[in-house]
């Protein structure tokens, strides 16, 4: 395939994406661009933006502030950060993941009961290497590319910084949300507006269970 030829400014704005995406699973706002750039506006990355688009590099997607996807065509292929493949992949397996599906209330994610397979996978595939895969259920986090019924790569922690795509539990549940602490307290952030922010109460059964660290578009 020809190499995508991009000029200084566009390779810098494609850079800046990449790495947003890789430190917090999704891409910069036009705001957010404008401001590292140091543009007087967001216009003026929106203008670059289209660019990027028309060369193949990204995708715009309407309605959102993050819309932004890497495409194949860019020099690292990504979505959310995270490289995106098929399964099976019994060809590359350097990992054996146990895929975790739905969690019964209260109990813990690995429990024997809730694994219903185990997948083997290339360790390349994911920006950490990750304990479990998780079945996402539901669209709360549509807008950054994460749909029911994808895999998510899960790196077990205890600890996250904002921005973060965490699996967090709620009292009795488990939730895939971006992650925010400020001087008020913890929210969940739902990527998709029919959905409300899951705000953290003092007294509330809470704890960060893992690290999104990549993601499998199960088709199977």
């Amino acid at each position: 395939m020809e190499q995508v030829k991009l000029t200084a400014r566009q390779q810098q704005i494609l850079s800046l994406i990449q790495t947003a995406i890789q430190n917090t699973g999704a891409p910069p706002t036009r705001a957010e661009i404008a401001t590292e750039l140091g543009f007087k506006s967001a216009n003026a990355a929106e203008e670059h933006l289209q660019a990027l688009a028309r060369k193949g590099v990204i995708q715009l997607v309407s309605g959102t502030s993050r819309g932004i996807r890497l495409k194949q065509t860019a020099p690292e292929p990504a979505e959310l950060g995270f490289k995106q493949f098929q399964l099976p992949l019994h060809t590359l397996a350097q990992l054996t993941l146990p895929l975790v599906g739905r969690v019964a209330a209260g109990s813990p994610i690995l429990a024997q009961e809730h694994i219903e397979q185990t997948y083997s996978v290339e360790a390349s595939m994911f920006s950490q290497t990750p304990d479990y895969l998780l079945k996402v259920r539901g669209l709360s986090m549509r807008d950054v590319g994460i749909m029911d019924g994808d895999l998510l790569a899960v790196k077990t922690t205890r600890d996250a910084r904002n921005g973060q795509i965490v699996v967090a539990r709620v009292g009795e549940e488990v939730t895939v949300k971006r992650f925010q602490k400020t001087a008020h307290g913890i929210t969940l952030l739902p990527e998709n507006p029919d959905f409300s922010p899951i705000q953290v109460q003092a007294g509330d059964i809470f704890s960060i269970e893992g690290l999104a660290v990549g993601l499998i578009r199960n088709q199977f």
